[in-house]
């Protein structure tokens, strides 16, 4: 069995066994290697069964624990030779994303690890620093690679140092621009700096843009054809070698047009190679590595590789849960309780369909923010921009400053990619722009680089920003529609899953800009909740007898509810998903400061410390945000 060679799970069968002999799952090469020293002890003919088994472990073990699929079994041969040829961890790796570093994590001592991947106390799902040396830079957001590892040969060249700096980096990542800005600035350099570009075709979403049609507008352009036409011309008298060269054009084009890019930064460019190739990735690396200066390595991998299932279907595959490898993942099942992207997927074809100047706006997220249904209904009105936050957001400017109604469909996170022309490009110039933010607070499994904990304190200092945290998922929808309403720039944050089950109302009405809402009158104690931690506000107001207010807007705030609630109780008790410095708690004390209104103030939110990957639910009741840690906390204030 070849390295190209495939496993036949997924239509039912085992996985086909090595060609040394065995059962691939019982792992036994695989078992040898607790760091790369023991890999790079094997004989190269061992290699393939080695890919064989990694391939098999990740699917065995990504099944039973959830995490991202296809990307890393994409990955396994390109893994397994950087280790075998590099001297890792002296010779450094940075893996872009880390969506495609399971294989990387397995090879380098974390193969029991990953039966608690991405849980809490567990191993993270992208490369992290503090967890391991091979880890040599903590990666989640995509298209920092190839910056990063420029940085590491510049610090082994200032510190006389002989090692080699390798960023893999995903087609996908490369339609961001500060992956460009990194070529362009690696390309003036003779740094030792190897970039890969690990091309499967895929980022999460399907790539648009960007590379492959630019390789194919010069194919198709003057320069080339230009050129092709002067060498039949000097060929026509030569009627043999005139027919070879038509033959080789379609390969030669192939592999000669996509360097010129790369070229143009001042790359050494070689490939496009077989990713799963081990009898050509390995002499490759081999190659390259006694070469000096910046140089570019074009892999093709397929995502999915070996299990069939997810190689016809990536994106159901990329970011998975506990599934049966035999049976699959049941795409397309209905039921469970209604999330809040749905929320939003469905109100943005609604309005759609009442206006035509909407327009829906996603950086590479479109299953992940709810714009499948969008795309399909409106494909031209739907705009995925490639991961470029920044370019998401001033695209979305120069729409609006012509009259249509951009609606950008962005994870509170990534946002903070955009955040200058947040500023400069949409709130000084006061543009009708609605932003929904998914994954607002703790997301769970993804972890500190994924949580949106500081969209509060980021935007609500944004001059023209109107900022809604929905309590529930009809609220949501109301506030979508608010937004969209609104002459100015304004965002509606919601979290990851599911709500309370607060089914949204068909029509679309808007709320009054500002005003929160009284959810229980009590006394005491006032607890003012912004968003999702309503549910557990009230379950603590009930013990209580406190009273508890939705107050729906951080920006504009209700300042009039807020004072009441001041002058009316002992203890006025803020509770937000969201960082508290900076966040909603603040808002209010300042509001109430300019009124002159003191009162005791107890502000709950999530901490001064990033917090890790583990279950949501974990997450919040550790951060002190469930029922029990708001009841604690105002207990523990309460005299007595």
């Amino acid at each position: 069995m070849t390295g190209r060679d495939q496993l036949t799970l997924g239509g039912g069968g085992e996985p086909a066994a090595a060609a040394a002999g065995g059962d691939v799952k019982a792992y036994e090469l695989l078992k040898t290697i607790d760091d790369p020293r023991a890999l790079r002890a094997l004989d190269r003919h061992d290699l393939h069964r080695l890919a064989d088994e990694l391939r098999a472990f990740i699917l065995e073990s990504v099944s039973r624990t959830g995490g991202h699929l296809s990307s890393n079994l994409g990955t396994v041969e390109l893994a397994i030779a950087l280790h075998y040829v590099f001297d890792t961890p002296k010779d450094r790796i940075v893996w872009d994303v880390g969506h495609q570093g399971y294989p990387h994590k397995i090879l380098t001592g974390r193969r029991e690890a990953m039966d608690r991947l991405r849980m809490y106390g567990g191993i993270s799902g992208f490369p992290r620093r503090e967890e391991s040396v091979y880890d040599t830079f903590g990666t989640a957001h995509s298209s920092t690679s190839i910056s990063a590892a420029l940085g590491m040969a510049c610090a082994a060249r200032l510190a006389g140092e002989r090692r080699h700096a390798i960023a893999v980096i995903g087609d996908g990542a490369m339609s961001a621009g500060m992956a460009f800005e990194a070529l362009n600035n690696a390309g003036v350099t003779d740094l030792d700096l190897l970039v890969i570009l690990n091309d499967n075709e895929m980022s999460i979403s399907p790539p648009v843009g960007a590379l492959n049609r630019y390789l194919a507008r010069l194919i198709s352009g003057s320069v080339f054809q230009r050129a092709r036409r002067a060498g039949e011309k000097v060929l026509k008298a030569v009627p043999p070698l005139l027919e070879f060269a038509k033959r080789v054009e379609e390969h030669a084009k192939g592999l000669v047009v996509p360097s010129t890019l790369f070229e143009e930064f001042g790359f050494n460019y070689f490939g496009p190679i077989d990713g799963h190739d081990l009898e050509s990735l390995i002499p490759t690396l081999a190659n390259l590595k006694q070469l000096d200066g910046p140089r570019f390595l074009h892999v093709i991998t397929r995502k999915g590789q070996g299990y069939k299932l997810a190689e016809a279907d990536p994106v159901l595959y990329h970011g998975v849960s506990k599934f049966t490898p035999e049976s699959g993942i049941a795409s397309g099942k209905g039921g469970g309780k209604l999330t809040y992207t749905q929320v939003f997927g469905d109100w943005l074809c609604d309005i759609a369909a009442r206006d035509p100047r909407v327009v829906g706006i996603t950086p590479a997220m479109r299953e992940g923010s709810g714009l499948v249904r969008f795309a399909a209904e409106y494909p031209d009105r739907y705009f995925d921009v490639g991961i470029a936050e920044q370019h998401a957001v001033s695209f979305a400017a120069g729409l609006a400053c012509d009259g249509v109604k951009p609606v950008v469909a962005i994870y509170s996170t990534f946002l903070q990619r955009g955040y200058d022309q947040l500023i400069h490009d949409v709130c000084i110039q006061n543009l009708p722009i609605l932003f929904a933010l998914d994954r607002a607070g703790l997301v769970g499994a993804d972890g500190a680089t994924h949580h949106g904990a500081f969209d509060l304190s980021y935007l609500r200092c944004l001059p023209n920003m109107v900022v809604m945290t929905p309590s529930d998922e009809a609220e949501c929808r109301q506030m979508l529609y608010t937004g969209y309403t609104l002459d100015g720039p304004s965002a509606v944050r919601y979290p990851r899953g599911a709500g309370p089950g607060a089914a949204p109302a068909p029509e679309m009405a808007a709320l009054p800009v500002g005003k929160g809402a009284v959810r229980r009158r009590g006394s005491g104690v006032a607890i003012l909740a912004f968003g999702t931690p309503l549910k557990a506000a009230l379950e603590a107001g009930e013990a209580l007898d406190a009273t508890v207010a939705d107050m729906r807007f951080v920006k504009p705030l209700d300042a009039d509810l807020a004072e009441e609630l001041a002058r009316g109780h002992a203890l006025v008790v803020t509770v937000e998903e969201n960082a508290v410095m900076g966040g909603a708690g603040g808002a209010v004390a300042e509001a109430l400061a300019a009124r002159g209104v003191t009162v005791p103030f107890l502000h709950l939110g999530l901490p001064d410390r990033f917090i890790d990957h583990g279950d949501q639910a974990q997450q919040l009741a550790l951060a002190g945000l469930d029922a029990a840690g708001i009841l604690a906390a105002i207990r523990a204030r309460l005299p007595g």
